[in-house]
């Protein structure tokens, strides 16, 4: 019998971080960032530990995709606006 997954997106208290992944069981993942259970990990490094979004799929590989997906929208946006990615601090004079 195959599993289901889930793809989940995560946040500190402050809204500043983002942290997506994936799983086969969303209840105990989050309880294992909430608990810093990888204290050397990214999502315990920046506090991301707030369930803000979630999505369920049938199997696992669909939930790996959209993660895929979902990870790859920010390259895109910086490909399609800043396709050199130059440091835009320069323009803000």
């Amino acid at each position: 019998m195959e599993q289901g997954g889930c793809v989940y997106i995560l946040s500190n208290f402050k809204h500043t971080v983002l942290y997506i992944g994936v799983t086969l069981e969303l209840y105990f993942r989050i309880k294992e960032h909430k608990e810093k259970f990888y204290p050397n990990s990214f999502s315990a490094k920046y506090n991301c530990n707030l369930l803000v979004f979630f999505e369920q799929f049938s199997t696992i590989e669909e939930a790996i995709i959209r993660e895929k997906q979902l990870k790859n929208w920010k390259i895109n946006l910086i490909n399609e606006v800043n396709p050199n990615w130059d440091d835009l601090f320069l323009t803000l004079e």
